[in-house]
């Protein structure tokens, strides 16, 4: 979502030289061998290609079978999940508007497979939580609180969540008090600001207060910027630095 000006080879040269890691969506459609050939770090990939967490979960396994291949290559750690399989514009194939308690056991049962999957990788899958208000509507499991409830149900140190504090922020908001709660299943937070989906800065959260918090309850993993610049790469990127590592409120 940086330099996106630019081919995307040179986006993660670019990003690589400046001190980040580096985040992906689908590495069906990149060319790895010229991903690893840059040295990027890569800090998490989506980690399926089609495939719901409720029905075809066989062709979720499979294709997730596929992108740990990928993500060994790429040494990536973490790999992105989602309630269901995204398409174009990131709206679902499929779209749910209700979930069962059939649903739900179906739901953990998958993550369980996927998680003793990624064990056996010494991977781990993270499960993003997504608003349905403005950028992905019909889409199941997609609050913090569900992505939340069904790790924890799970309960397994290879599942834990993606927390996008955008997409939290939209669909539930009360952010400090969702971090405290949830800390112990965090596997890597997302950011972006509201609206507009850009950087930290430019809109309504108080990402410094975040930061702040994220210091006094013990969080050390990693934060990815996904989010698209305001107006240029390079101070989205100055100001995303900013906002985690300056001490003043």
């Amino acid at each position: 979502m940086m330099f996106t000006d630019k081919p995307f080879v040179e986006r993660v040269e670019r990003i690589h030289e400046r001190g980040f890691d580096v985040e992906i969506w689908d590495h069906a459609t990149k060319d790895i061998a010229a991903l690893v050939s840059t040295g990027a770090t890569f800090s998490s990939m989506t980690g399926y290609v089609r495939g719901s967490l409720t029905f075809d979960q066989d062709e979720l396994l499979k294709t997730a079978e596929q992108s740990i291949e990928v993500a060994k290559a790429l040494n990536c750690p973490r790999l992105n999940l989602h309630g269901t399989e995204l398409g174009e514009g990131g709206l679902p194939r499929v779209p749910q508007y209700g979930m069962s308690g059939e649903m739900w056991l179906t739901a953990a049962k998958t993550l369980t497979r996927l998680a003793e999957l990624a064990a056996r990788h010494d991977l781990m899958f993270v499960l993003e939580n997504l608003n349905t208000e403005v950028d992905h509507p019909g889409v199941p499991f997609a609050k913090a609180a569900d992505t939340y409830a069904l790790v924890k149900a799970v309960d397994h140190p290879n599942l834990r969540m993606m927390l996008d504090l955008y997409h939290a922020q939209i669909g539930e908001g009360n952010l400090i008090s969702l971090l405290e709660k949830t800390l112990p299943y965090i596997g890597e937070l997302q950011v972006a600001d509201v609206p507009g989906r850009c950087e930290p800065g430019t809109g309504e959260i108080n990402y410094p207060a975040i930061a702040a918090a994220l210091r006094r309850i013990g969080y050390s993993g990693t934060v990815g910027l996904e989010a698209f610049a305001q107006s240029d790469s390079e101070l989205a990127l100055r100001r995303f630095r900013d906002a985690f590592t300056n001490e003043e409120i």
